[in-house]
């Protein structure tokens, strides 16, 4: 059997680096290296064979020899797994790398999934569905609106960041209490209701804004793009006793065009004297590494040619090691203070940038402020069967700084000099200097005092917030790379 393996370079999509991470080599996007998404989802089953040579045991034999040349950790597979057990490459996977999963070395990030959804994503940010991210609180069982896309039909109905959904139904007729559903069915009973994310799936919701009016409306899926900085809250500038503090929330690194977006965000730092800055990654799954590397050179002015980032595979894959330097971008800054917006979403991409930008920044000016991150220093490279639009992306790096660091496996705050504790407070609209999180890494970078996040360096730290982004059992290749997206 043929491998196509288009990754083999460092230009493809970033594994699982919560975005960001490693290209592979070969064909442009659709093989770039990923540094991507949070544990805890299965993504969705690939497509049904379509032919002989598609049939299930063809692809696992795929997935099997990818593990076997390309994993990581060859010593963390589980050689005893009988491949004629499974009818899925997802379950396959999910039992070969269960020993690294056991370890917290790849907790959800080798998959399975469809080529053709997956350039789609990274290509124009193309999805479905009501353009919302969800959590819940399974205490309370409420379920709320963290983030809304501006072009899609659910901010369009009304429903923006602090707007709780209170019932779900296919027609006024048969509402559902999400505190019914939450409670006799846990979360995935609301996936449940809210449907297939495919356009034109209606459904009505009754939902109160954070003003407190009550709305009932039907709202239907469509496609729409998702915009990686956002036109209301991507990129502002915040002053704050008398200084001019850059803050940048980047939704996603899994879209290319993201790097053009981030370029635009930095014109504006400069031309406002910015020298400190706020990385809002919260909900950032993380994406292409290319897009991280984009960052770092508009946060890199002064660095030119050193290294930015190491990308280091198993040891027989060695040749294939690689170090980027900084290269030369427009209106790039050298910030002297730097802060980092982080949840247990936060991943992957988002996770190597700010550990890459750990020996570039004075230790008395760099924090993680919010929570503790997911956790996710390794990448996947993208190998595909093509004729049965498969794509694995299989754990294949680890990433490293400068300083040859990169062993956060329990989150960044393991490895931060600073940490400042505080809530995701979602009744608050994002930029507001008011946000929790944001008045903290306001004041951190004033050099006012902070709680430091439970744990510390070299320690677990325990999360802070009982709310949980809601997830799919088997999420689209869009849920997977964006946590909560609906």
């Amino acid at each position: 059997m043929k491998i196509d393996y288009k990754t083999a370079g460092r230009s493809a999509l970033s594994a699982t680096l919560a975005l960001a991470l490693a290209a592979c080599g070969g064909g442009g996007g659709s093989s770039a290296p990923i540094a991507g998404p949070p544990p805890g989802a299965t993504p969705a089953p690939t497509p049904p064979p379509t032919n002989s040579a598609c049939s299930t045991a063809n692809q696992i034999d795929f997935a099997d020899d990818v593990l076997n040349d390309w994993y990581l950790f060859p010593d963390l597979l589980d050689n005893t797994v009988n491949a004629a057990n499974f009818d899925t490459v997802q379950s396959f996977l999910d039992a070969r790398v269960a020993p690294a999963r056991a370890q917290s070395r790849d907790v959800g990030f080798t998959f399975a999934t469809s080529i053709a959804d997956e350039n789609a994503l990274i290509n124009s940010g193309s999805s479905a569905g009501f353009g919302v991210r969800l959590s819940f609180d399974q205490d309370n069982n409420r379920l709320f609106i963290l983030e809304a896309f501006e072009n899609a039909p659910g901010f369009q109905a009304g429903i923006d960041r602090g707007t709780e959904i209170l019932s779900i139904g296919t027609d006024a007729s048969n509402l559902q209490a999400v505190s019914d559903l939450l409670a006799d069915g846990g979360p995935q009973a609301v996936v449940n209701a809210l449907g297939p994310s495919d356009a034109g799936v209606t459904r009505v919701l009754r939902f109160v804004q954070d003003d407190g009016t009550v709305i009932e409306t039907s709202v239907s899926k469509s496609d729409f793009s998702l915009d990686p900085v956002s036109d209301r809250y991507g990129a502002l500038i915040i002053e704050d006793g008398g200084r001019n503090v850059g803050y940048l929330n980047l939704r996603t690194f899994i879209v290319s065009d993201a790097a053009d977006q981030l370029r635009s965000a930095f014109q504006l730092f400069a031309s406002n004297n910015v020298d400190e800055l706020i990385l809002d990654f919260r909900y950032n799954g993380g994406g292409l590494v290319s897009v991280a590397e984009t960052l770092g050179d508009l946060m890199g002015r002064d660095q030119i040619g050193n290294i930015f980032s190491q990308t280091v595979l198993r040891e027989e894959r060695s040749d294939n090691n690689t170090t980027r330097l900084f290269e030369s971008e427009m209106n790039a800054l050298q910030p002297e203070g730097l802060v980092l917006i982080g949840t247990r979403s936060t991943a992957s991409a988002s996770e190597l940038v700010t550990n890459s930008m750990l020996s570039y920044v004075s230790p008395n000016r760099i924090a993680l402020v919010g929570d503790d991150t997911s956790g996710k220093p390794v990448g996947q490279f993208a190998f595909d069967l093509d004729e049965c639009d498969l794509r694995v992306r299989a754990v294949t790096f680890q990433t490293l700084n400068a300083d040859d660091e990169g062993d956060y496996f329990t989150g960044l705050a393991s490895v931060m000099p600073n940490t400042c504790r505080a809530v995701d407070d979602f009744t608050s609209p994002l930029g507001d200097p008011s946000e929790a999180s944001i008045a903290t890494a306001l004041d951190f970078l004033a050099g006012r005092s902070c709680t430091p996040i439970s744990g510390g360096p070299g320690q677990t730290a325990q999360s802070l917030n009982r709310r949980q982004i809601l997830t799919p059992a088997q999420p689209n290749a869009a849920q997977y790379q964006i946590p909560g997206l609906f």
